[in-house]
């Protein structure tokens, strides 16, 4: 008996703005991430993380990315809001936001972001971040995932 089964990961992007969406989409493929889904902004995001965390199977995404920036504490928000579902799912999720300070950030953290990133304008800084990003997708991704 031959059994196969596809356990591509992908980045799960969280985004509410469209074109920003579509720059760190093409900024993480470019940097090695094998596949980026747009799950829309706040609502939509939670509706699917919802779906796609709640059974166990390898579609759920290898990351989350969240880039929310509808308000200065949208991202906190929302890691609140999904917070329970992220540490049922074991999905890591890191948060790309402007400079913060350290309340801030620790804030993020202790409600369950893996990473806090620094969002920039420059080109070249921003697709370092998106290098870094997409390593420690890399670095989490589960052994079956990556053919161990």
């Amino acid at each position: 008996m031959n059994v196969s089964a596809d356990y591509t990961s992908f980045v799960a992007l969280i985004d509410d703005d469209v074109h920003s969406a579509h720059l760190l989409t093409r900024a993480l493929l470019i940097q090695g991430a094998s596949s980026v889904q747009h799950y829309g902004d706040a609502v939509s995001a939670r509706a699917r993380l919802q779906t796609d965390l709640g059974k166990a199977s390898p579609e759920q995404p290898g990351l989350i990315v969240v880039d929310l920036k509808a308000h200065s504490g949208a991202n906190l928000e929302f890691l609140i809001a999904v917070q329970q579902l992220m540490r049922a799912s074991g999905v890591p999720v890191v948060v790309l936001a402007p400079r913060l300070g350290e309340q801030s950030r620790h804030a993020l953290l202790e409600n369950g972001a893996a990473a806090v990133f620094v969002r920039h304008a420059e080109r070249d800084a921003y697709h370092r971040v998106a290098a870094d990003i997409v390593e420690l997708w890399a670095l989490t991704q589960r052994p079956e995932a990556v053919g161990m």
